[in-house]
């Protein structure tokens, strides 16, 4: 997969970043400061990702989106791999569902619960959200310290 950063109308990623984000004023939030990634196979647009710096100095993935036809393959992790290689030495959170195999999808990454936001889904999304016959309700979020990781790969 070939991983490239794009700045100019992020917007037309909208369908790849629906899938992470179901709610397009909740990827309006965040898209017009992010960092935008996008990955390629065979010059398709299969993956997106979305980034920002927040103010303690950890980045923030705000979006990580696979279509569906290539989940399962790699291109996932692919994706976090580069994300970590991009801003070596960083503390890196995120917030997700409380799904199963999105749970066990960061958890494969080196990821940790961090905290829970109580409410999160419900009360910032106009629609109820359901993934894997789950109703989302609390946010889930993770982080990993990418300097321990080098540490421990290195030694």
């Amino acid at each position: 997969m070939e991983i490239r950063s794009e700045t100019g109308n992020k917007k037309r990623f909208l369908p790849l970043l629906l899938i992470g984000d179901e709610q397009e004023e909740m990827i309006d939030r965040y898209l017009p400061a992010g960092n935008l990634y996008v990955g390629s196979v065979a010059g398709r647009d299969i993956a997106v990702c979305v980034t920002s710096q927040n103010e303690d100095g950890t980045l923030e993935i705000n979006n990580i989106a696979v279509l569906p036809s290539f989940q399962g393959k790699g291109y996932g992790k692919e994706m976090m791999r580069w994300i970590e290689k991009q801003y070596p030495g960083r503390i890196i959170r995120l917030g997700t569902g409380e799904t199963p195999s999105t749970l066990n999808f960061y958890k494969a990454c080196g990821f940790s619960f961090s905290h829970r936001i109580t409410d999160f889904f419900t009360e910032h999304y106009d629609h109820e959200i359901r993934e894997e016959g789950i109703v989302l309700k609390d946010m889930i979020c993770f982080q990993k310290d990418t300097a321990i990781r080098e540490v421990t790969d290195s030694g």
